[in-house]
């Protein structure tokens, strides 16, 4: 009988995340599991330069040779970056994600190297459950032939060069008039991602469950221009309404040129990122450890004695 295949994603240029992936390959090993290993490098994006505008990997090829649907859990060891790369890697797979910080925020990640023996053994006694999110597949065409793709947890974003003037983007959202908007850039995110730059630029905190994908300029030029949320069943296709040549970031993590002439299509991914729980996931409490939402505010001294 053929044994149960385990995974590990880790960051390899952090010494602890190296020692520690490879202690749990010896627990898993020694439980009886056959335990593959990859680095969080195989699902960096890279970017292209203006040299060498295309750089193109589909998704489907940046799962690793040695991880495939029977491979029943992996154990991601890094940070946010690392969990991002891991997702791109195995969503296609459909394989859960048990995320364990090495990281600074975390924001991503399920536990920390303080409480890795007591996750090992929950997981290795199936005690969690498994949270969808869903994910973007972000496609890059010119002259109608596809000349990008990436998945995408958090956001697309895309943005005028430095040096240029503000740019206008021309977005269709599903079968809805196309409309213009005059900003430095703009994002389109995910629930997940809500949390990510488009906070930062002003959009609203979407909870993880809601069907939705969200729109934020980036600096508008105008009043009027703000976050819009629609239903993640609507595509949104992108023309840069502009002569300047713009840059498009996926994940804060790769990307590509575009050209005048381009199209940005945006859509949900048939690949769900899936996250291990061990604990029944609670958002809020995630929020108020990660970015102190919702803590009390600290009342000034009604009087200040003087020396």
């Amino acid at each position: 009988m053929p044994k149960p295949k385990a995974g590990i994603v880790y960051n390899d240029i952090k010494p602890v995340a190296c020692k520690i992936a490879s202690e749990i390959e010896e627990k898993l090993t020694a439980a009886g599991w056959d335990v593959r290993m990859t680095t969080g490098v195989g699902g960096i994006l890279e970017y292209s330069t203006p040299g060498d505008p295309v750089c193109h990997t589909k998704i489907e090829q940046l799962t690793p040779s040695n991880f495939d649907r029977d491979v029943k859990f992996a154990v991601v060891l890094g940070g946010d970056g690392t969990v991002l790369s891991a997702c791109r890697q195995l969503a296609p797979c459909g394989i859960p994600l048990l995320t364990v910080n090495t990281g600074h925020m975390g924001f991503l990640t399920e536990t920390f190297l303080s409480h890795l023996d007591e996750a090992i053994e929950k997981l290795l006694a199936q005690d969690y459950k498994i949270e969808e999110r869903s994910m973007l597949t972000v496609r890059v065409f010119r002259n109608n032939a596809l000349l990008w793709e990436a998945l995408s947890l958090n956001e697309m974003v895309l943005h005028r060069e430095p040096l240029t003037s503000m740019c206008h983007f021309e977005i269709q959202i599903g079968e809805h008039a196309p409309v213009d908007v005059a900003a430095d850039g703009i994002i389109i995110s995910t629930p997940t991602g809500s949390t990510a730059y488009s906070l930062s630029a002003g959009g609203p905190v979407v909870t993880p469950e809601v069907p939705v994908l969200q729109l934020a300029p980036i600096c508008p030029h105008s009043l009027a221009s703000r976050a819009l949320v629609f239903s993640d069943r609507e595509p949104v296709k992108i023309f840069p309404a502009t002569a300047n040549r713009m840059v498009m970031v996926v994940d804060g993590n790769g990307g590509c040129y575009i050209l005048p002439d381009d199209r940005i299509q945006i859509e949900k991914s048939v690949y769900p990122a899936r996250f291990i729980r061990l604990q029944s996931p609670e958002f809020f409490r995630v929020l108020r450890e990660k970015l102190g939402w919702g803590l009390p505010h600290i009342a000034k001294p009604t009087s200040v004695e003087l020396p």
